[in-house]
């Protein structure tokens, strides 16, 4: 429970009459204080004579351009935006996807907090704002005192490359650091907070003393109850059912989470955030590995808070450096043999090919934080009410001789029951929503756990009684074993909420057929439905289903319209800057 409400000593105030104001505030609801805060404004527009006001401050303008994949970017820079507020800024909070580099050469001051994605790839709301920015036509940037805080994962070796471009391309065009480029990892929240309190009054300038007499009162900033990665929800597991028959190759389980209690709300698109606990199998093999076997407080650790799995080439790197093992080093400075190492092994590996003993701090040190995992939210509040769906496929394989497996999906699908509970937040995504105009025609494409977020949509329209044009184009192995929610799409098509349902399940036949051979036998269809203005939603795998679906649709609109590929793909990224073309990715 958080401290109760206060107001600071500096308050503008007499003493005692802060003393009062606690004593009155410091029992109060979030609901009492928000109808002060709106009583207080109100009293103040209505025109009653007050003390004379202090001359007013100019504001200078502050840009906060944020390029974000997962939301994490645009998450914190609305934050920073609240947080240049109360320093006496203007704060401008920009989408890189919705600007262009001549819009930012008009400003004075820059903020750009920037993620990297995948191998070292802009997001892809990003792509066209950073080919501009890099291309010769890029404008000067002379006027610009600007700062960069760049987000990544140091799992991939183009750790935030991203923002190290950015920051390096302003630079070149003319503009001038006012703070040192701060790389994060996914452990962020703490170093880009210290960051950001130090880097806003830089970027204030001569202007940083006036920016004091400023005084911001935040009623919302006491509510003690927010959730979050950091403060997940408990929430009880009310229903754990595998989709796939006995016969499946396959483990794809409905979980079905209880929110009575936590005023979580959520909307189709966003996805539920899970905390989730390592194998203690795994965590004992480190452990050996570590020659740190026995120590159940670590064990224990490990289990909840450590990333004991990814393995980096930074890890190696800090491994070498810590053990002063010359084998380790060798293996850290040849990069061609550290690319060839990396693929397929996991922290047990190094520590079993390159036997050290470690201390447990020393083993501690060397591993990041257990991250969160995402999953698409497969439910619609307007129907399940305090209710959270997720579709999770259990992840399991070999590689160099060992089995592995998901570290969420498994604790999911191994070791947790109906009745257990599952720390979990919501991570709202904001960019993967039905069209606000419900006439306007919907083609989803989710093989596989893709299929979680167009679940939620159609309940969504299904409350709503919506009985628009929709398409869902859903595919996975065998038609038996593997068609998720079969009974759920048959009566939804039955009832004319979904329109249409086209399906391919790869391993009926001798030949291979996935959604991408659906789409192009229906492609008269498809770029009909293109051409009314339907939005197209992709959600499933990055590296292969993806890259695939687009390429399809870009040959669809090839041959619809009788243009060349390279039309047709510069109409997909124009599908993109409207939002009609929108994607979730892993």
């Amino acid at each position: 429970m958080s401290a109760p409400a206060r107001l600071p000593t500096n308050a503008p105030f007499p003493p005692d009459a802060i003393a009062a104001l606690n004593r009155v505030i410091e029992h109060t609801s979030p609901t009492q204080r928000s109808w002060l805060a709106g009583f207080l404004a109100g009293y103040e527009a209505a025109g009653v004579p007050a003390v004379a006001a202090p001359a007013a401050v100019a504001r200078p303008a502050l840009s906060i351009l944020f390029a974000t994949e997962s939301g994490n970017s645009e998450a914190l820079a609305r934050k920073a935006g609240k947080d240049a507020a109360r320093l006496g800024f203007a704060p401008r909070v920009l989408d890189a996807a919705d600007t262009t580099p001549a819009d930012l050469a008009k400003t004075e001051r820059l903020l750009v907090i920037a993620s990297t994605w995948g191998e070292g790839e802009a997001p892809a709301r990003a792509t066209g704002f950073m080919e501009a920015l890099l291309s010769d036509a890029a404008p000067r940037m002379d006027k610009i005192n600007f700062a960069v805080l760049a987000l990544g994962d140091r799992a991939y070796a183009q750790f935030c490359a991203t923002g190290l471009a950015i920051d390096e391309r302003l630079a070149a065009l003319g503009g001038h650091r006012a703070a040192a480029l701060l790389e994060c990892d996914l452990d962020y929240d703490a170093p880009a907070a210290a960051w950001l309190t130090a880097t806003l009054p830089a970027l204030r300038g001569a202007d940083a003393e006036s920016a004091a007499s400023v005084i911001h009162v935040d009623f919302g900033a006491v509510d003690a109850r927010e959730y979050s990665k950091t403060n997940p929800f408990q929430a009880e597991i009310t229903d754990l059912v595998n989709l796939n028959s006995s016969r499946s190759a396959k483990q794809t389980f409905h979980v079905e989470l209880s929110l009575a209690g936590s005023g979580l709300t959520y909307l189709p698109g966003d996805a539920i955030g899970i905390a989730p606990e390592n194998d203690p199998a795994v965590v004992e093999a480190v452990l050996d590995a570590a020659g740190l076997s026995g120590d159940t407080a670590l064990h224990a650790a490990l289990v909840k808070r450590h990333d004991v799995s990814t393995l980096s080439g930074y890890l190696v790197r800090s491994l070498a450096e810590l053990a002063k093992d010359p084998a380790i080093a060798a293996l850290a400075g040849d990069a061609e043999r550290l690319a060839e190492f990396l693929p397929g092994r996991h922290v047990v590996d190094l520590l079993t090919v390159f036997p050290n003993r470690l201390t447990a701090a020393q083993l501690t040190g060397l591993l990041r934080p257990l991250p969160p995992r995402l999953y698409s939210v497969a439910s619609s509040q307007a129907m399940v009410g305090e209710e959270a769906h997720l579709l999770v496929g259990a992840v399991r394989y070999q590689t160099h001789g060992r089995d592995r497996s998901g570290v969420a999906s498994i604790h999911i699908a191994d070791r947790r029951r109906a009745g257990d509970t599952l720390g979990i937040h919501v991570k709202a995504n904001p960019h993967f929503r039905l069209p606000a105009d419900p006439a306007t025609p919907v083609i989803m494409i989710g093989p596989g756990t893709g299929i979680a977020p167009f679940r939620a949509f159609m309940q969504e329209r299904d409350a709503a009684g919506i009985m628009g044009k929709s398409w869902l184009f859903f595919g996975d192995q065998h038609y038996t074993h593997d068609f998720l929610y079969q009974l759920e799409w048959q009566d939804l098509m039955e009832r004319g909420v979904l329109g249409r349902l086209d399906v391919a399940f790869s391993r009926d036949q001798d030949a291979k057929s996935y959604v991408q051979h659906r789409m192009w036998d229906a492609r008269r269809d498809l770029h009909a439905w293109i051409e009314d203005g339907a939005s197209l939603y992709v959600c499933g795998d990055q590296v292969r289903m993806a890259r695939d679906v687009h390429t399809t649709l870009r040959d669809v609109i090839a041959a619809g319209a009788g243009i060349p590929a390279e039309a047709a793909e510069e109409r997909l990224t124009d599908l993109k800057q409207q939002g009609r073309y929108l994607l979730d990715v892993y």
